[in-house]
């Protein structure tokens, strides 16, 4: 490869660099080695043999930028979002769930208290008509 050739190829791996770096990332591309090399129009095995320089500057300035919080992938910067609200709504799910249980237990102790009073308020209306004939003054009712 002659040297024109060469710089050639090493400024369009640069521009693809910046490119995916500086985002948005072409549509059908990630950023990723792959599409450096796809939108730079090289071979993958010449950028490792040829150029491996180059490839570390761009896996250390995708590293840096994640570590940043940039993503220069929207769409990997969305599943990063998506991810962190999926995480937060089961969150608020477990929560919930634990809400929902405790009031179903209340709700049967409730029932329960209830029925309980129910049967007793029976258990005397029984009871005073058992003793009617018994001098027992009932209640007016409203």
């Amino acid at each position: 490869m002659t040297h024109d050739r060469q710089a050639e190829t090493e400024t369009r791996i640069r521009a693809a660099m910046r490119q995916l770096l500086a985002g948005p990332v072409p549509e059908g591309l990630k950023c990723d080695v792959k599409s450096l090399c796809s939108l730079a129009g090289v071979p993958r095995a010449t950028l490792y043999r040829t150029y491996p320089h180059l490839k570390a500057d761009f896996d250390r300035q995708r590293t840096a930028a994640q570590e940043a919080g940039q993503q220069p992938d929207p769409r990997l910067a969305q599943i990063e979002r998506l991810k962190a609200e999926i995480a937060g709504l089961r969150e608020r799910l477990g929560r919930r769930d634990t809400e929902v249980d405790q009031l179903r237990s209340f709700r049967a102790g409730v029932l329960s208290r209830l029925a309980a009073q129910h049967d007793e308020i029976i258990a005397l209306r029984r009871e005073l008509e058992s003793v009617a004939g018994a001098k027992i003054r009932t209640l007016p009712t409203r």
